[in-house]
This record gives C-alpha cells, sequence and structure tokens, in this order.
C-alpha cells in the first residue's frame, strides 16, 4: 500500500500537473470504486483544480465550489499520468480527463479494494481524516504524548492511522530497524532513549525515502510505487541478510501481511513467534538465532558426489 512518502510523491506530481487545471470528462470504467451517490461524479465536470491533500494515506483533490475527490489506492491502486493525446492508456478503473493531461487510476489483480469518494465541504472531507499525528510536523513530546495515549506494540502504533498518519507495514518495519526496537515491544515499555530512538527513525526513515523517491521519479510521474524496494533494510527481505550485521531476516505472518525484523539488531537475538508455523512446531520452535541456525539441516553431498569422493 503506498504510504506517506509514496504519497507525498504523488502529490508533489500531481500539483505541478493540475493545479489550475480543468476538468473535462470524467470516466468511471467501474462503478464499485465509487463508494458515494451525491454529489455524483459528473458534478466534477467543468470545474477547476484548487487544491490537493494528503489524508493519512488518501489523497484529496480539491475542485472549485469545495467539491473534493478523495481516492484511498489501497494495497494494489496505482495513479498514471498522461499527457494530452496519448495513444495508449492502460486500461484503468477511473480516467479524469483534464485540458493538461489524463489522469488514471488501475488496481492489479481482481479484488476491488481502491476507493473514490465525491464530497462537499470542508466538514465532509474531514470525515477522511483519522487523526494520525503528522509526525514531520511534530515535536518529540508531542509523538511520545500520541503513542503512550494507548499500550499498544510499537508494530501496530506505528501504524494505526488514528495514532500517526500516513505509516503502514513496509515503513514501519524500516523504522523499527533504524530504531534498533522490537516490533513486539509495549509502548508502555519504552525508556527515555527507546522513545528517543524511535521518534528520529520514524521521521529520518520517512525523510529519507521521500528523497529516494523523489529521485527515482527524476520530475517524472512516478511509475513503479511498491512496497517492496532491494535497498530497504528489512520489510520484504526474508531470508536475506541484515545490511548492518549480515544475520538472517525473520518474519510473522499474519493475515496478508507480515513483518519483517533483524533478530539481532532488534530483538537481542530472540526469534518472535511466527503464528503458523509455532503453533505447527511447538516446542520444536526455535526461540534463538542458535538455535535457528543447528536446527537447520546441513547439505548431503549428492550420489554423483559420493562416487567421486570414493
Amino acid at each position: 500500500m503506498p504510504e506517506l512518502p509514496d504519497i507525498t510523491v504523488y502529490i508533489e506530481a500531481l500539483e505541478a500537473r493540475l493545479e489550475g487545471a480543468r476538468v473535462e470528462r470524467i470516466l468511471l470504467k467501474n462503478p464499485f470504486l465509487l463508494r458515494t451517490a451525491e454529489p455524483p461524479l459528473s458534478s466534477g465536470e467543468g470545474r477547476r483544480v484548487v487544491a490537493i491533500r494528503r489524508l493519512g494515506k488518501r489523497i484529496a483533490i480539491g475542485l472549485e465550489g469545495d467539491l473534493w475527490l478523495v481516492l484511498h489506492l489501497m494495497i494494489a491502486g496505482r495513479l498514471h499520468w498522461y499527457e494530452k493525446g496519448a495513444m495508449r492508456i492502460r486500461a484503468p478503473l477511473l480516467q479524469i480527463e483534464f485540458d493538461r493531461g489524463i489522469l488514471t487510476l488501475t488496481e492489479a489483480g481482481t479484488k476491488r479494494r481502491a476507493s473514490l469518494h465525491v464530497v462537499a465541504g470542508a466538514a465532509q472531507l474531514e470525515e477522511h481524516d483519522r487523526g494520525g499525528l503528522e509526525v514531520l510536523d511534530a515535536s518529540f513530546d508531542a509523538f511520545r504524548e500520541r503513542m503512550l495515549e494507548r499500550n499498544h506494540t510499537l508494530k501496530r502504533a506505528l501504524t494505526d492511522p488514528t495514532i500517526l498518519s500516513g505509516i503502514g507495514n513496509a515503513y514501519s518495519d524500516e523504522i523499527l530497524h533504524r530504531a534498533k526496537l522490537s516490533p513486539m515491544a509495549q509502548t508502555k515499555q519504552l525508556d527515555d532513549d527507546e522513545w528517543r530512538a524511535l521518534y528520529e527513525a520514524t521521521r529520518g526513515v520517512l525523510a529519507l525515502w521521500i528523497e529516494r523517491l523523489r529521485a527515482d521519479a527524476g520530475g517524472e510521474f512516478p511509475e513503479g510505487v511498491t512496497a517492496f524496494r532491494d535497498d530497504m533494510a528489512v520489510h520484504g527481505r526474508y531470508g536475506k541478510p541484515c545490511p548492518v550485521c549480515g544475520t538472517t531476516i525473520q518474519r510473522i505472518r499474519y493475515a496478508d501481511n507480515e513483518t519483517n525484523y533483524c533478530p539481532r539488531c532488534q530483538t537481542h537475538g530472540k526469534l518472535l513467534a511466527d503464528r503458523a508455523l509455532s503453533r505447527l512446531l511447538k516446542d520444536d520452535w526455535p526461540k534463538t538465532i542458535e538455535a535457528l541456525e543447528s536446527a537447520r539441516p546441513t547439505r548431503e553431498p549428492s550420489a554423483g558426489r559420493r562416487k567421486q569422493r570414493k
């Protein structure tokens, strides 16, 4: 799912192309994308873009008359920009034609989770803001106070949109690795140094990836938006070496997501229980890096190699 850095770069690209642009036509290619009936989607036609905002992981395009198109890309939704007169357009769920070009929304796979809401006025728009703290604008004290309002694991607290704005599965993994903290640590358990490390890591990781994604786009409209990047430290790198200490990255799997972490950098050598595997293995579940390494079978030479040795 595109998170704060990805959405920030999307918005910058949209601002450069859409501010002041007039909507000529809106084509809804899949009716399940639209989640509202009033105001009608067609009411956006003929209006000019006056603002573009990020609401957590949502993109809000403001039109004249205080009308807003609120897009939530969810896991597989992506935006694409085509210059005026483009001949080939990837099959979209939504196509918005402006006097300057065409914006489309596509969604990979068969599940339709992306959404579009058409809302009128500030009050309706604010209903789509989950109220999470904007970390890049927040002081250390405000960050710690918000995170301590409820006792959660750090992973859950970082990704709860009512606590922090715009952080999801991918960047929370990166934040916790940089802070050297376990994803299962409780917010009530952190000392002052750990809180400072978490605050600095959160701001540092988000700022770093905004700059990297800007550089990757190179002034063009961002394509190839993904939650899995080769230069991430731990997210999506299960089974690969930690870039800091070389220890094999581990994971905790649940539903459609997984948490990736380094057991040496983050959990003092302890392996966190994977719900599915730990239930299956029970007492045989390795609890430390050493136990995991010793449990791995050594590779036997092939029959051909055994004959050669004889």
